[in-house]
């Protein structure tokens, strides 16, 4: 989880939303590491589990990643949720959960529903408070710097 927090604080420093992904192989072996790069990239996919995901596959080799463990910054939306299970991912563990479109326990269950072919193990909350305190701040850190001069 460490890597993924270092991954989303270069994304922060790009003024992308701080979110930061790994993926650890099945021998547990780091296979990569990705920030968000939406705004850079001007990609509504590029977010840091699918980045993640997409370098992974291509050092593995193989777009399944059995065995893998991906560590996230922040329980991830319904299309990573989605990525997730089609790379066959062993395990999701994620730091703080997204009340307003986390995919994997808050708002959809993707990870883990029953009509889908592939099951992953999920743990939430590794360094939860540290997860979450970097996206507010980055969203603190904007709100005060979209203010009118003297206001705030």
């Amino acid at each position: 989880m460490r890597e993924a927090l270092r991954a989303a604080r270069e994304a922060a420093e790009r003024g992308e939303v701080p979110v930061g992904a790994c993926v650890v192989g099945a021998d547990g072996a780091p296979l990569s590491a990705a920030g968000n790069r939406t705004r850079a990239d001007c990609d509504p996919t590029a977010h840091a589990e699918v980045l993640a995901l997409r370098e992974a596959a291509r050092r593995a080799g193989n777009y399944r990643l059995t065995g893998a463990v991906v560590y996230s910054t922040i329980e991830p939306c319904a299309m990573c949720a989605g990525a997730l299970v089609q790379a066959r991912v062993a395990r999701l563990v994620y730091g703080a959960r997204d009340e307003r479109a986390g995919a994997v326990e808050s708002v959809f269950r993707v990870c883990d529903a029953a009509p889908l072919n592939h099951r992953m193990e999920l743990t939430a909350g590794v360094l939860g408070e540290e997860c979450r305190a970097l996206v507010q701040e980055f969203f603190r850190e904007r709100r005060k710097a979209s203010r009118p001069e003297g206001e705030g």
